[in-house]
């Protein structure tokens, strides 16, 4: 009896993460590139969108426009000093939505490249939003905007091209632990480190398993930052974790 409620928790499990899909990372353009990676959760009804930009300027992101569209309508999201929902209403500055959509999960700089975690609700009621239900979705097209110049209000732009993706069904290793990135690595003591799914903490020990560290993640946090420039050089073990995960990385710092 154990072994079959074992085995069905796991298929349970297994059915869980399978409601998930993912574009991968699609790219606009070259000079100042515009990145777009959505991915729906069937089980949490959400979307995520990881998004990157330039750093010093606006940027914009048609979601679910057409190629050659002339901005006469559609939904966008747009990066001044913050995220905004809006619309496109002509060759004017895009519209504010009276319902802000998107939660901003995360906002960091690396260099001269932003990077957003963002995050809504597959479907709702505002008409200017593109909906984006699970069982329906299957690809999804976007086009790009950014300043033209070193400036975060929106003004004259130039344009970051246009791209498609297709949804592809993400696997049970694509959200685990450890499936996580470490990165730059080697390190000269300050990295990060990027997962699919929450990272509660990590520990850092050194390679004959002497505790050296803990770093705790805000809630729902899936990527942390790691200084560790005070330890000597060397390798070290950092243990990732979340409420139902553990795993193991390795890490360089010289």
């Amino acid at each position: 009896m154990k072994k079959t409620t074992l085995l069905l928790l796991t298929f349970f499990a297994v059915a869980g993460f399978a409601q998930s899909k993912s574009t991968g990372v699609m790219t606009l353009n070259n000079g100042n590139p515009i990145t777009a990676n959505f991915t729906l959760n069937n089980n949490t009804s959400t979307v995520t969108l990881v998004l990157t930009g330039p750093s010093d300027r606006w940027f914009g992101l048609g979601i679910g426009v057409v190629d050659g569209f002339n901005m006469q309508n559609g939904d966008v999201l747009v990066y001044t000093t913050s995220v905004s929902d809006r619309n496109f209403i002509g060759t004017q500055a895009p519209a504010v939505d009276a319902v802000q959509s998107w939660t901003t999960v995360s906002n960091t700089v690396a260099g001269t490249i932003r990077t957003l975690t963002l995050t809504r609700s597959l479907t709702n009621t505002d008409p200017n939003d593109f909906q984006l239900p699970y069982a329906t979705t299957n690809s999804i097209s976007i086009g790009g905007a950014r300043a033209g110049s070193t400036t975060t209000t929106i003004g004259g732009h130039a344009s970051a091209g246009f791209a498609s993706g297709t949804f592809t069904t993400l696997d049970v290793e694509d959200f685990s632990l450890n499936a996580s990135a470490v990165y730059p690595n080697p390190s000269t003591g300050n990295f990060r480190v990027k997962s699919k799914t929450t990272l509660d903490r990590i520990n850092i020990y050194s390679q004959t398993g002497a505790f050296m560290k803990t770093v705790e993640g805000d809630l729902g946090a899936n990527e942390l930052e790691i200084n560790v420039e005070e330890l000597p050089k060397g390798v070290y073990l950092i243990e990732l974790q979340n409420a139902s995960d553990k795993s193991w990385k390795k890490i360089i710092i010289n």
